[in-house]
C-alpha cells in the first residue's frame, strides 16, 4: 500500500513530537506523520530520562536555544493543554548547582567566564551562601559553586505526554511501525517504507530517532557518527520529608541528583540521581545494574550529604543517550540528501532542548532555513569536514 506525507519524522519521542507540534503551530497545513515503532514508549529516550533543563552551556547557540526553551517550559502545561488532559510537566526552576573543589575550580572557573561570554544566566556562589542553600551538604572540600538560577527540572513522562497530546489534538497523524527502507533518488528523499509493507512517499523526513538515529541514516546511505550510549538512573526516597527542595546538585566527581517531588500531597519525598560512565561500551544496553548502587552511586552520595545515608526503597533503570564525537547535537538537512533534516545527537540534551528543536525543524520544513537560531556549527556533515565543536559544559 502506498500513502503520500508531506512530511515523515521519524521517532515520535520529545523531539519528534515537538517538531510536528511545532509545525502546526508555526501554520503548516499539510499531512504530518510520526512514525514511531516503540509504542509503549518504555525505551524511549526521553521517557527514561532525568528531566534536566540548564542553559549552562558555553555555544552561543546553545544558550540561545535554551533560553529560547525555558520560555516554553514555563508555560508548558498550560500552552500544552488540550480538552481531554493538561500535562504536568511541572518544570522546577531551582536551579543547576556545579560544585568546585580544588581538583575541578580552574576548569569550572573558566567554563563560567565562557559561559557568561556566551550569554548565560549564571553565577558564582561563595561556600557561605552554599551553606545557607544546603546546610545537610559537605562543603570542606568545596571552594565555590556555579549557579544558574532560571535552570531546573521537570517531569519527561509528563513532556512526552504533553508534546505527543498536543500534536495529535493539532491533527498530527502518529503510525505504530519501523522504517525499514528510505527511499532517494538523484540525491533527494523520496519517501520510506515500513516494517507493514506500508510506503510513504514524501519529498521531506526528518531523522528524530534518538539513539537509533546513526542506523536510520544509513538506510537514506549516509554515514554520520551517533552512537547509543547506557545511562543509568536511581530512584531512593529520602529518610524523612526534606525541609527545603534540592537544586539539580552536580558533586565534582560526577554523582548528580535533583528532588523527585511527590506527586500528591503525603507521598514519600525521593531523589534521583545519575551518574554517567564515560567508559561505558556503546549499544542497546537497558540493564540496570544494581551493584552499581553500592559501588558509585550511594558512596559518592553520602559523602557528599551525610544525612541521606538512610535511604530506601532504592530503585534503578537504564535509558540510552544520543552520543556524538563532540557531545554536541546533529541539526538541519545533510548536503548530500535533500529533504533529510537531522533533529538528534543530543549526547543526553535532547529533553531540555527539545523545544528549540521542535521551532528550528518546523523552519526547515517550511522555509528550508533556521532562522529563529544560527545553527550552522551542527551540520550533520561537520565530522567528515573535521568541524568538531568544543562545549566545556557539556557532561
Amino acid at each position: 500500500m502506498t500513502e503520500r506525507a508531506d512530511v515523515v519524522i521519524v521517532g515520535g519521542g520529545v523531539v519528534g513530537c515537538s517538531a510536528a507540534w511545532h509545525l502546526r503551530q508555526d501554520g503548516f497545513t499539510g499531512r504530518i506523520v510520526v512514525v514511531e515503532r516503540d509504542a509503549s514508549y518504555r525505551f524511549a529516550s526521553s521517557y527514561l530520562a532525568m528531566g534536566g533543563i540548564r542553559q549552562q552551556f558555553c555555544t552561543p547557540v546553545t544558550v540561545q536555544m535554551m533560553q529560547f526553551s525555558v520560555a516554553l517550559w514555563k508555560a508548558f502545561d498550560v500552552t500544552l493543554g488540550t480538552p481531554a488532559r493538561r500535562p504536568r510537566a511541572w518544570f522546577r526552576q531551582r536551579g543547576y548547582l556545579f560544585l568546585a573543589n580544588g581538583a575541578t575550580s580552574t576548569a569550572l572557573t573558566n567554563r563560567y567566564h565562557e559561559e557568561k561570554r556566551a550569554g548565560a544566566s549564571v553565577r558564582m556562589v561563595s561556600v557561605d551562601h552554599l551553606r545557607q542553600m544546603l546546610p545537610d551538604v559537605m562543603l570542606d572540600d568545596i571552594l565555590f559553586g556555579v549557579l544558574g538560577d532560571e535552570d531546573g527540572y521537570a517531569n519527561p513522562r509528563e513532556v512526552l505526554a504533553g508534546f505527543r497530546a498536543g500534536a495529535e489534538a493539532a491533527g498530527v497523524e502518529f503510525r505504530s511501525d519501523d522504517v525499514i527502507v528510505v527511499d532517494h533518488k538523484a540525491g533527494r528523499v523520496s519517501g520510506v517504507r515500513l516494517a507493514s509493507g506500508t510506503r510513504i512517499t514524501t519529498p521531506l523526513v526528518v531523522n528524530a530517532a534518538g539513539p537509533w538515529a546513526g542506523r536510520l541514516a544509513s538506510l537514506a546511505g549516509l554515514s554520520v557518527p551517533i552512537e547509543p550510549l547506557r545511562q543509568m538512573l536511581f530512584r531512593c526516597t529520602l529518610p524523612r520529608t526534606w525541609p527545603y527542595r534540592f537544586p539539580m546538585l552536580i558533586d565534582p566527581g560526577g554523582v548528580h541528583w535533583r528532588h523527585d517531588d511527590a506527586s500528591e500531597p503525603g507521598g514519600a519525598d525521593k531523589i534521583i540521581l545519575a551518574f554517567t560512565n564515560w567508559r561505558e561500551t556503546p549499544g542497546e544496553n537497558f540493564t540496570a545494574e544494581a551493584d552499581r548502587w553500592a559501588r558509585d552511586f550511594y558512596p559518592a552520595m553520602v559523602n557528599r550529604a551525610p544525612e541521606l545515608r538512610d535511604v530506601t526503597g532504592v530503585e534503578g533503570w537504564a535509558g540510552l543517550y544520543e552520543m556524538t564525537p563532540d557531545h554536541n547535537p546533529v541539526l538541519g538537512p545533510h548536503p548530500d540528501l535533500a529533504g533529510f533534516i537531522f533533529a538528534n545527537g543530543f549526547s543526553g540534551h535532547g529533553l531540555m532542548m527539545s523545544p528549540a528543536t521542535g521551532k528550528t525543524v518546523s523552519e526547515f520544513v517550511r522555509l528550508g532555513r533556521s532562522e529563529t537560531f544560527e545553527i550552522g556549527i551542527f551540520a550533520p556533515d561537520r565530522f567528515a569536514r573535521g568541524a568538531l565543536i568544543h562545549d566545556a559544559a557539556t557532561i
